[in-house]
């Protein structure tokens, strides 16, 4: 069964070698029958093993199909949209309260104390407004990041499993996750076909 997988793999093959005459010999046999002797050997005209066929590894750089294919872009675009337009709503706010600052700096001089007191609590209600504004774009950001990143990785997966199929493929995986690969496995970087897949 072809699969596509984004851990480690391990190929085994176990032979097992044919045991002795003696150790195959059926238990309970009577001492004469025990000692009688063996049929000649009937020579073993079957045909050894053909030799394993190669296990054919596909893999890919994930970054730069995200980065490069149009899908990727696409979702980057997006983010990046919302991204900005908190941006430009947070820095109005800092950009006024550094303005409220600087005024208030100037006046304070002149304030009694218990104007002086009234306006810089003022002052740092604003700011604590400016920082749960912060929070909220955080809190906004991070799920959409990571809707976005789902997003993309189940198509490049979708496309990686139809390419795998129809090229021959016995799996395909994250080119990170390609540490060692041993003599009897063919390996393919199918990064730029994915990428040229996913933006048909």
């Amino acid at each position: 069964m072809r699969r596509i997988v984004t851990g480690f793999f391990i190929i085994s093959v176990l032979a097992a070698a044919p045991l002795s005459a003696a150790e195959t010999a059926a238990p309970g046999l009577s001492p004469a029958a025990a000692s009688a002797p063996a049929p000649a050997a009937v020579q073993d005209n079957a045909a050894t093993p053909a030799a394993a066929k190669r296990f054919r590894v596909g893999y890919a750089d994930i970054m730069k199909i995200a980065e490069q294919s149009d899908a990727g872009k696409a979702a980057k675009a997006r983010f990046e949209e919302k991204a900005d337009r908190l941006k430009t709503q947070i820095d109005a706010k800092q950009k006024l309260l550094e303005k409220q600052k600087a005024a208030l700096e100037a006046k304070l001089p002149t304030y009694t104390p218990e104007q002086r007191a009234a306006k810089i609590k003022a002052y740092e209600k604003k700011v604590d407004e400016l920082r749960k504004l912060l929070q909220q774009a955080d809190k906004e950001m991070k799920p959409m990041q990571e809707e976005l990143t789902l997003e993309i990785f189940g198509k490049i997966e979708k496309t990686a499993g139809a390419y795998g199929a129809a090229h021959g493929f016995d799996i395909i995986l994250a080119k990170r996750e390609l540490l060692y690969l041993g003599s009897n496995v063919a390996a393919e970087d199918v990064t730029d076909a994915l990428i040229k897949e996913l933006n048909r």
